[in-house]
């Protein structure tokens, strides 16, 4: 069905880019002035960057879209540009690079911020593909806030006394709904052609028709993934698929990332604080090849990406596809758990305002969800404005991940918005939930 909301106006959208660049470089200044030097020097895992190295990062891309190509200005560093190549230097190496220190990354960031933010003032939103809409200074504003999830997965990572902190979500009255709900058969209109600052692998928006199929309402629980170890799910080869099995013998997985048993219990390190592992909160940090297997376990598998944006967006009254589960307006605190605003996820049951027509709670927010598709284009996908965005990472080697999570800004986060990574990957801020054919 045709999308037939009005387009929003040029100066509505310069004011709601300003306000997505800012709100990224303030989150980008409390990941980086909470720890010292040498922590920001520091590279606290093989997976990750230094944060200081993602501070001048961000700025580099900034100037490279935004001044040089946006505004066609001469370049600021250009003896940097192949320093901050994400292609040109695998995370394992930049920390042997000549990175700028800490100060120095700094102020050359806040040097391209205020130019750049000279140029979106005086940039027209019409006539151009790259600012139609104002897209570039959206494609930056998620790139920094895509970074920032990035740097606070790596303070994650990090050992050493806590460093962040943020209120706990509100408690979640108990869930009394059902356990899975009942999607139709049918067509939907899937990915979109109309969303300003989509990316280019959720375009174009095109039919897709999908059986009927049931999916949980609520995340999978860590209180219903501790049944799964109780039952030997990882000692029992019967329900991981032959890669998964190898890959948590080899490397002796035997729960989530970050959790271990002391004293008859489960306990985890979240951001520097070792707690008791909440029972009603979404399973967190675990790889795609342990949502499978314990989908499996239970009976059920995990949804395809298709399953999943359907049950998020599809409203079968009207027929048409919502920007989120809740309708079209932006995300607001009270429907979903985004922008670093706690550091952990909500019970399961939380944000009611958030759910779906067909009342599927938490599709937005708390935690990525694992689906059971590679990362694929879609039918008459045209790679914009560079290919090593997504279409180098098309293939079987990735899974997609929907919904965001607890660590996305809500500018980076939508009912089509697309994530993927390799299905051994743990430090993510990854869960799932279920799904069964009618």
């Amino acid at each position: 069905m045709t999308d037939t909301r009005s387009p929003i106006d040029p100066e509505t959208l310069r004011e709601r880019a300003l306000d997505a660049l800012t709100t990224a470089r303030d989150r980008t200044a409390l990941l980086t002035t909470c720890v010292d030097e040498r922590d920001l020097m520091a590279q606290h895992s093989p997976l990750m960057s230094p944060l200081v190295w993602d501070l001048a990062h961000i700025g580099n891309q900034e100037e490279l879209w935004l001044l040089r190509t946006v505004a066609g200005r001469e370049a600021i560093r250009p003896e940097i540009d192949g320093i901050y190549d994400a292609f040109e230097h695998p995370r394992a190496e930049r920390p042997s690079l000549p990175l700028l220190p800490p100060d120095e990354a700094r102020r050359y960031a806040a040097e391209v911020r205020g130019r750049a933010l000279d140029v979106l003032e005086s940039t027209p939103f019409e006539g151009r593909r790259l600012t139609e809409a104002g897209f570039a200074f959206g494609m930056i504003a998620q790139h920094e806030q895509q970074h920032d999830e990035t740097m606070l997965i790596t303070h994650q990572l990090r050992t050493g006394p806590q460093a962040l902190t943020a209120p706990d979500p509100e408690p979640a009255p108990p869930y009394t709904g059902p356990t899975e709900v009942l999607v139709p058969g049918g067509p939907f209109t899937m990915g979109t052609s109309t969303e300003p600052w989509s990316l280019d692998n959720e375009r174009p928006a095109h039919q897709r028709l999908v059986p009927a199929f049931h999916i949980d309402a609520l995340p999978v629980t860590s209180a219903a993934y501790q049944a799964f170890i109780e039952d030997g799910g990882y000692s029992d080869e019967r329900w991981w698929t032959p890669q998964g099995w190898a890959h948590i013998r080899t490397h002796g997985i035997e729960a989530p990332l970050f959790w271990h048993r002391e004293g008859g219990q489960w306990l985890r390190r979240r951001f520097g604080v070792t707690e008791v592992v909440p029972p009603d909160e979404p399973v967190l940090h675990v790889c795609w090849y342990e949502a499978d297997a314990y989908a499996r376990w239970a009976g059920r598998r995990l949804p395809t990406e298709t399953e999943w944006e359907k049950a998020a967006r599809h409203d079968p009254v009207t027929g048409r596809s919502r920007r989120y589960p809740w309708g079209d307006a932006d995300p607001t605190p009270e429907h979903a758990n985004l922008g670093q605003r706690h550091l952990r996820p909500a019970p399961v049951g939380s944000y009611p305002a958030g759910a779906s027509p067909l009342g599927v709670r938490q599709l937005i927010g708390d935690v990525w969800e694992w689906t059971a598709s590679d990362f694929l284009p879609y039918p008459g996908f045209t790679a914009f404005p560079y290919k090593e965005y997504s279409e180098v990472f098309f293939g079987p080697e990735y899974k997609v991940l929907r919904g965001g999570s607890f660590a996305v800004d809500p500018v980076a986060c939508r009912g089509t918005f697309r994530n993927w990574d390799y299905p051994i990957r743990r430090q993510i801020f990854s869960g799932f939930r279920t799904a069964r054919d009618a």
